[in-house]
C-alpha cells in the first residue's frame, strides 16, 4: 500500500510540474508575441504646414525628413502631409497640433505673436546672420540651453531659420531716406522695426503678400531671399536691399505631446536620432540653397537690381532699431525672465556660430 501512495504522489508531482512549465511556456510565448506585435505595429502621422506644394520646405524638408523617417523605422513611421494651409491656416497651426487637429505642424513661431515671447530673441534685429545656417544653429542650441516653458506642451522636433531677410520693393531703397513712408508688408518683430525706420508695416502672411504688392497695397516686403522664386513676389518687385541684421525668422516642427508620449521607446528613438542628423544635414540650411537660388532667377528672369548699404548706412539703420532689444530685456524682467541672460545667450551664440 506504501508503494502504491508513493508511486501516486510521484505521478501527482510530476503532473503538476508538466502542468507549470506548459503555463511557463504559453506566458512566455505570450510575451514574446506582444514584443514582436510591438515592434511590428505601424504609425501613421498628419503634417500641416502654409508652404505651397511645390515649396522646397514641402520638397526637400517636409517629404526629405518623412523618407529618411521611414526608412530608419522600416516602414513602420508614415507621415501624410498637408500642404498650402489644407489643413490648418499658418497661424493656427501651432494651436491645432497642441489640440491635435494635425499629429505634426510646421509652421513660424512669429505668425501667433505674443504666445512665444522669450523666442522673439532669435528675431530681434540689431544682431547680424550671415546666412540660414547658421541662425538655426543658433536658434536651436539656444532653445536647447533656455528650455523655454512655451514650447513644452508640444514635442518640439527640431527648429530652424531663415537667417537675414531683405527689402524687396517696388521702388529703390539705397538709404534710410527713400524708405521713409513706405508700406512694407511684415510679421512677427518686423511690425516693430519698421516704424522705427520710417517705414509702415502692413502685418499679413506670406501666402497674402505677392497680391498685395501687386495691388500696390503695399510698397514691398521684409523677408528671405527666396520668396522672390519661392513665391515669385521677383514679377512684383524690382529692387532688393540687403539688411542682414534685420530679419530672421524661426520655424517649428513640432508633435501633439499626447501623440508622442503615445509612441514605443523604439520609435520615439528613431525620431531623436533621425531629427537631429536631418536637422544638421537639411534643415539647418535649407534656405541658404533656396535663397541663392532665387537670387540667380531673379536677377537673370525679371532683371532685379541688388542694393548693398555701405557700412556707415547700415550702422545707421542698426543705431534706429537698438530700442527693439532694450524692451524685448525689459519685457522678459516683467514676465518674471531674465531677460539680460536670455539675450546674451542669443548674442554669444550667434558670435560662436559667426
Amino acid at each position: 500500500m506504501k508503494k502504491v501512495l508513493l508511486f501516486i504522489g510521484l505521478a501527482l508531482l510530476l503532473a503538476l510540474g508538466a502542468g507549470c512549465g506548459a503555463g511557463d511556456t504559453e506566458d512566455a510565448e505570450t510575451h514574446d508575441d506582444e514584443v514582436h506585435a510591438e515592434e511590428e505595429q505601424s504609425y501613421e502621422f498628419t503634417l500641416a504646414h502654409f508652404f505651397p506644394a511645390g515649396h522646397p520646405a514641402e520638397t526637400e524638408l517636409v517629404q526629405g525628413w518623412a523618407q529618411e523617417l521611414k526608412e530608419a523605422s522600416g516602414g513602420r513611421i508614415e507621415i501624410t502631409s498637408y500642404p498650402g494651409e489644407t489643413l490648418i491656416e499658418a497661424d493656427d497651426i501651432y494651436r491645432g497640433v497642441e489640440a491635435g487637429t494635425a499629429d505634426i505642424g510646421l509652421s513660424a513661431f512669429f505668425y501667433t505673436r505674443g504666445r512665444f515671447p522669450v523666442l522673439e530673441a532669435f528675431e530681434l534685429p540689431g544682431i547680424i546672420y550671415n546666412d540660414s545656417y547658421m541662425a538655426s544653429k543658433v536658434a536651436w542650441e539656444g532653445i536647447k540651453e533656455l528650455q523655454p516653458d512655451e514650447v513644452q506642451d508640444t514635442e518640439l522636433m527640431y527648429v530652424l531659420a531663415t537667417g537675414p531677410g531683405d527689402l524687396f520693393t517696388t521702388d529703390p531703397v539705397r538709404n534710410l531716406d527713400d524708405l521713409q513712408g513706405m508700406k512694407i508688408r511684415a510679421a512677427g518683430l518686423s511690425a516693430d522695426t519698421l516704424p522705427l525706420l520710417g517705414a509702415t508695416p502692413e502685418a499679413m502672411p506670406q501666402p497674402d503678400a505677392y497680391e498685395a504688392i501687386q495691388r500696390g497695397l503695399v510698397d514691398g516686403n521684409l523677408a528671405p531671399v527666396e520668396v522672390l522664386k519661392g513665391w515669385r513676389h521677383a514679377e512684383v518687385t524690382s529692387y532688393l536691399t540687403r539688411t542682414p541684421f534685420l530679419y530672421n525668422a524661426v520655424f517649428f516642427v513640432t508633435m501633439n505631446q499626447e501623440k508622442w508620449e503615445g509612441l514605443s521607446p523604439d520609435i520615439q528613438e528613431i525620431f531623436l536620432d533621425v531629427n537631429e542628423r536631418f536637422f544638421e544635414e537639411v534643415a539647418a540650411g535649407l534656405w541658404d540653397a533656396q535663397n541663392e537660388d532665387a537670387l540667380e532667377w531673379a536677377i537673370a528672369e525679371t532683371g532685379q537690381e541688388v542694393i548693398e548699404l555701405d557700412e556707415e548706412e547700415m550702422e545707421r539703420w542698426i543705431e534706429r532699431v537698438r530700442p527693439i532689444q532694450e524692451d524685448f530685456v525689459s519685457k522678459m524682467n516683467e514676465l518674471g525672465h531674465d531677460g539680460e541672460k536670455i539675450l546674451e545667450t542669443v548674442k554669444r551664440l550667434a558670435e560662436e556660430y559667426e
